[in-house]
């Protein structure tokens, strides 16, 4: 699932959940929902955060495991 490659992305950059949460303008509960795949996440965050990391959504969304942002 999704919730799996957020966690990834967001450790493999040392950052913490209140980091990120801070980038979409929403709480640090809010994003650990998304970790924990307790809560949906909107596709403006989803955006924001595949252009954060420099990957695809479709990575994020488990749908590919390449990286790469297609152009």
């Amino acid at each position: 699932m999704y919730f799996q490659r957020l966690r990834d992305l967001r450790e493999d950059r040392d950052l913490n959940q209140t980091q990120i949460a801070k980038l979409l303008f929403t709480s640090q509960t809010v994003y650990s929902r998304y970790e924990r795949g307790e809560r949906t996440i909107p596709v403006e965050h989803l955006l924001i955060l595949a252009d954060f990391y420099g990957v695809s959504t479709d990575y994020i969304l488990g749908r590919t495991n390449n990286k790469k942002v297609m152009k």
